[in-house]
This record gives structure tokens, C-alpha cells and sequence, in this order.
């Protein structure tokens, strides 16, 4: 089988190339970068060095595949964060159309049911549609739930000011999800191709609460009494800013911390709830601890 992979060498796209390539398949990975062609060579795969904002370049190397794995790489640089998903979800499907490919699987999210009030998220629920207006395509929509990598943005967080916090409580309940358990969903979808029409494949690894979260990483990192904060909205806003991320950008991560706090988040999620993968908080927590150390 010959598969086309989005997203590089990042913490998704790698371990499910790994998989495809282990399993004796013919994979090809698209990167931006020139500079991980020999790293993605390397690894067993043929490298595709473009940009998936290309609907040319997604054609040519789309034509043949049996199967693709696509997501929207992260923008921090856009003006419109929301507007940037859509666009790339609408190159997607033109390239999907016009190079006959049949089956995909795309990375979308937990709370891509939302059209309005998830940030980033809401507009990966215009990458659905796009999708699902494809003529003759099965599709598998992946939600996974929040990353736990992303974490790794708190550790600022923790060494300058000593807490763990976001926009929503401490009580509440984040469902989460470890790149690994992504890609080894993705893997089984890719590898099995039994999906027909459009359906959604929900992916968790864990259900924990804001304070059990802190209590966890903070016994890790030799933190036991590491506390967790709220913030108000503005202040969540204003500190997302102050860490370098452009007003746009910002806003999306708290609009979506507020679909968190809110529940609508995880509404659909918990009607369609999926048996929990493998990767504990406990087991991420370990990952967290060397990136701290080492940060």
C-alpha cells in the first residue's frame, strides 16, 4: 500500500510513519522543511518537500496513494488563526478531489463540533465540512482529546511564577490525549481502510481534573505543593501575550480554555465516548519531568 503522510516529523506524524513503514508499506511524508528531507529518508520514507497551503504540490503527491493522513500544521505567525485552518482545509480538499485519492484520515479535534466558541478548534470544524463535501471519499475524522504536550507550555509557568493555571477551574475535568495513542490510532485506521462515508473516531487516554493535573506533574518535577490558578479571562489573554504570542492567537487558546470551562468542549465527546487508550497522566507526567529539567 502507498501512503501520504502530513505533518513532518512531529509527534504524530513520526511514531505513525514508523508503524506504516514497520508493517511494510510504501509511505511518503510532506514537510516544509528541506532540512528534515534526510532525517525522513533516514527513517525509511520518501520525502515530499512542500507546502500544504499548495494545492498543485498536494496533487502531484497525493496521485497514486491509497491512503493519506492529513492535518493543519500550527500557525502562530497568522493574522487570522481561524481563517488560516479553513483555508488549508479547503486546499486539502481541491487537492483530494482532483488526485482521485479515496480514503482519508485527518486529524481534526475533540470540540470540532462546535462552528463558533472553541477557538482553533472551531475552525477545524470547517475543515470537516470542506471534507465532507469531498464526492466519492471515505473519510475518518480523528478527535483527539487536549494534548498533553500541551503542558509543556506551562513550564514558563511554573519556574518564574510557581503555579499551574488556565482559564478554567481547578474541578474541572479535561479530557486528554497523548500524541502516541493518535498515531496509533491513525495507524489502525490506515492500516485496516475498512471506514466507509464520513465517520468520527474519538481518541482519549485519560479524564482528569485541572487540580488532580497539577498534583500529578507537580509530584514529577519534585513540586509537591505546585498549586493551580485560575485566570480570569482578561488575564489569560494578557499573559498568552506577554509569553509572545500574537493578540489573535491569544485570544483563540482562551476562547477555547472557556468551551473547556464551559463543558461544551467535551458535549459530543461524552455521548460518543470511546474506551480510553493507553497513556496514563502518570505516564506523561515522566516526559514532563525531563522536559523541565532540561528546559
Amino acid at each position: 500500500m502507498k501512503y501520504v503522510l502530513t505533518g513532518s516529523l512531529g509527534n504524530i506524524t513520526k511514531p505513525l510513519a514508523e508503524k506504516l513503514i514497520a508493517a511494510g508499506h510504501e509511505v511518503t511524508i510532506i514537510s516544509s522543511s528541506k532540512e528534515r528531507e534526510s532525517a525522513i529518508t533516514k527513517l525509511g520514507a520518501k520525502a515530499a518537500i512542500g507546502t500544504v497551503e499548495n494545492a498543485g504540490f498536494l496533487d502531484r503527491v497525493f496521485k497514486g496513494a491509497d491512503a493519506i493522513y492529513t492535518m493543519v500544521p500550527p500557525n502562530f505567525k497568522t493574522a487570522d488563526w481561524k481563517k488560516y485552518i479553513r483555508d488549508t482545509g479547503k486546499v486539502y480538499a481541491a487537492a483530494i478531489q482532483s488526485s482521485g485519492v479515496k480514503k482519508v484520515v485527518h486529524l481534526s479535534s475533540i470540540g470540532a463540533h462546535m462552528p463558533v466558541g472553541c477557538g482553533p478548534v472551531s475552525g477545524m470544524h470547517f475543515v470537516e465540512q470542506e471534507l465532507d463535501a469531498l464526492s466519492g471519499v471515505d473519510t475518518k475524522l480523528l478527535r483527539p482529546g487536549y494534548f498533553y504536550t500541551n503542558f509543556y507550555g506551562n513550564i514558563g509557568m511554573i519556574k518564574t511564577a510557581g503555579i499551574f493555571g488556565n482559564n478554567y477551574g481547578g474541578d474541572t475535568t479535561v479530557v486528554l490525549t497523548h500524541p502516541n495513542d493518535i498515531a496509533g490510532a491513525a495507524a489502525e485506521e490506515l492500516l485496516k481502510l475498512d471506514f466507509t462515508g464520513r465517520s468520527i473516531r474519538y481518541i482519549a487516554s485519560d479524564e482528569r481534573t485541572s487540580k488532580e493535573i497539577t498534583t500529578v506533574i507537580g509530584a514529577a518535577i519534585g513540586k509537591p505543593d505546585l498549586q493551580y490558578v485560575e485566570f480570569k479571562d482578561e488575564d489569560a489573554l494578557k499573559g498568552a501575550m506577554q509569553a509572545g504570542l500574537p493578540e489573535d492567537v491569544a485570544a483563540n487558546f482562551v476562547e477555547m480554555g472557556s468551551a473547556i470551562r464551559s463543558g461544551e468542549m467535551f458535549a459530543d465527546y461524552k455521548k460518543n465516548k470511546p474506551a480510553l487508550a493507553k497513556t496514563k497522566l502518570e505516564d506523561f507526567a515522566k516526559e514532563f519531568a525531563i522536559a523541565y529539567k532540561n528546559s
